[in-house]
């Protein structure tokens, strides 16, 4: 059984598909692994009896010829989507408790597509943060660490135990979501591959808000091939969502070939940061060598507006989480502390339903937001978002992907940026800029720190030009030839 959490998505889908193993045989496979593997917390609630039901329907299907395009596969749901009759908690107290009577636009088209659910993944408090230590229900173990050393180190954020689920091998694939980088860097931090597709590609209705004008859901995967599969599965036009994009999911699947013989990859100057680790940078350089032995033409670019970017972020982020965390209290769902009044009741549930971060966040927004600030700090990051925007736009004049670093770190120890916010703030420097512009961005494992531990390059596209995206990915990917296992999987193989 421990054979069947090692196959990919796609290879689990073709032996699902020729009846080597059934749904059933694959959920209790990954039932036992999520069991044998509970001192990562990547879960906050796991869903056994629901996952069998389904994989028997799953089953069935199969048997009759109907199987869609996710069928029996088990995926991890990141816990910031609403699942009907499943606790849903935003890794947040003030929702404790909350089961929401209705499904989320993307987990509603999983199901659709067959797929099983195993479980809702941790993550960042309302997915604010960029290690996974900020949520109520604890913060989860990356399945990594330094060979020869005990000491945990952080999965990312803030999809950070929909990571670890994938990388650990208990869970095929998973959604997360991404606002600054929440898929991107913790794909980097447990060697896996994480796509953000481009703003408006998937729905985000049924979605616990962040940040509206930056939220969008993508998929967690162990190659590129999974990645295709699964967004193809979640994208597409929702009528309840106005920022859906009403076009046509394309063929990523049936289109990938990793093969980019002519295209033209940047390289932007201003991604080589001051501090920047050598590591990062010769696998930065190698990634490039990699492409161009591929028959890419490498370009040198300039995106002028970039070191505006993670400023502009966090201040545009922090004001809509204002608004949007609004919402929250005590008087509709989740959790509900009684005061002498009504004034006492919403500060005593807001007061102690939301953690540090969330609060933090929620006052730099309101003060971003009031009476004499609005045109000082909001409407002038606007305005660097557009400049941020025009600079991509630009670039993409001369080149069809442009190649970065995904992170400027490998994973780091469990506590150890915890009291320095700006210091964690700044591991979303090589993602940011890109979710401020809406495009498509992937991270691909591509090799190891001195350390040993995953590094990840990020690949980014033109906005809807997802399959180029993952052409390159898919280059990448084969160049690097990444098959290197956690240390604890790898001794139990």
């Amino acid at each position: 059984m421990s054979d069947l959490v090692r196959l990919t998505l796609t290879e689990a889908r073709a032996a699902l598909a020729r009846r080597a193993i059934s749904a059933r045989e694959l959920a209790e496979a990954h039932l036992a692994a999520m069991e044998s593997a509970r001192d990562l917390n990547a879960y906050i609630t796991e869903t056994p009896e629901r996952a069998l039901a389904m994989a028997a329907a799953a089953d069935a299907r199969l048997r009759r010829g109907e199987a869609g395009l996710l069928e029996g596969i088990p995926l991890a749901i990141k816990d910031l989507f609403c699942t009907e009759g499943i606790l849903t908690t935003a890794g947040s107290r003030i929702l404790d408790g909350f089961v929401p009577p209705y499904e989320s636009t993307v987990t509603r088209k999983l199901w659709e597509a067959g797929a099983v659910c195993l479980g809702k993944a941790n993550l960042d408090e309302f997915a604010m943060g960029s290690a996974n230590v900020t949520s109520w229900y604890g913060p989860v173990r990356n399945p990594w660490t330094r060979p020869a050393e005990e000491t945990p180190l952080v999965p990312g954020g803030s999809s950070g135990g929909s990571a670890a689920a994938v990388a650990a091998r208990i869970a095929l694939g998973a959604t997360g979501t991404d606002t600054g980088g929440s898929i991107r860097q913790p794909a980097s931090f447990c060697g896996i591959v994480g796509m953000k597709p481009t703003y408006g590609r998937c729905s985000r209705f049924g979605i616990v808000a962040f940040a509206s004008s930056l939220d969008q859901a993508g998929p967690l995967t162990r190659t590129v091939a999974d990645c295709a599969l699964l967004l193809q599965a979640m994208a597409g036009y929702d009528p309840r969502d106005s920022t859906s994009a009403d076009l046509e999911v394309p063929d990523w699947i049936g289109g990938l070939s990793g093969r980019i013989r002519g295209l033209r990859i940047g390289i932007p100057a201003e991604y080589r940061v001051e501090g920047m680790p050598v590591e990062i940078e010769r696998l930065w350089e190698r990634g490039a060598e990699w492409l161009r032995a591929a028959g890419a033409e490498i370009r040198e670019i300039s995106l002028p507006h970039t070191r505006y970017a993670l400023p502009a972020y966090y201040i545009i982020a922090p004001a809509e989480a204002s608004s949007n965390l609004a919402r929250y209290d005590g008087m509709r769902y989740g959790l509900r502390i009684e005061g002498d009044d009504l004034t006492e009741t919403y500060m005593k549930t807001r007061g102690e339903g939301f953690g540090t971060e969330v609060k933090r966040r929620v006052l730099i927004g309101t003060y971003a937001l009031s009476a004499g600030y609005y045109d000082a700090y909001y409407l002038k990051a606007q305005k660097v978002r557009r400049r941020i925007a025009e600079d991509f736009a630009e670039a993409f004049r001369e080149v069809d992907a442009i190649l970065t670093p995904t992170a400027p770190s490998a994973a780091f120890r469990l506590g150890e940026k915890s009291d320095d916010p700006v210091a964690m703030y700044l591991n979303d420097v090589f993602t940011v800029p890109a979710s401020l512009a809406g495009l498509p961005g992937i991270s691909v494992p591509a090799g190891l720190s001195t350390e040993g531990l995953p590094l990840g390059l990020q690949v980014i596209g033109r906005a809807w030009d997802e399959a180029t995206v993952l052409d390159v990915g898919r280059a990448l990917e084969e160049a690097a030839a990444f098959t290197t296992l956690p240390y604890g999987l790898a001794e139990a193989a």
